[in-house]
């Protein structure tokens, strides 16, 4: 149950941080597995010599 405080805030119950937490956790891991998705595509296409080419 959520409870008003003085102000119109709002404070969430244990369980709400709780969750509001293992969300946040989630989708931090989801878009870091994104980037390394995207950095592995990435090298893949442009071929394994993407390190050994000039500035």
């Amino acid at each position: 149950m959520v409870t008003a405080v003085g102000n119109d805030r709002i404070e969430l119950t244990d369980k709400q941080k709780k969750a509001r937490r293992n969300r946040s956790v989630a989708l931090g891991v989801a878009l870091a597995a994104f980037v390394v998705v995207v950095y592995i595509v990435t090298i893949v296409k442009m071929g394994p010599n993407v390190f050994s080419r000039p500035f």
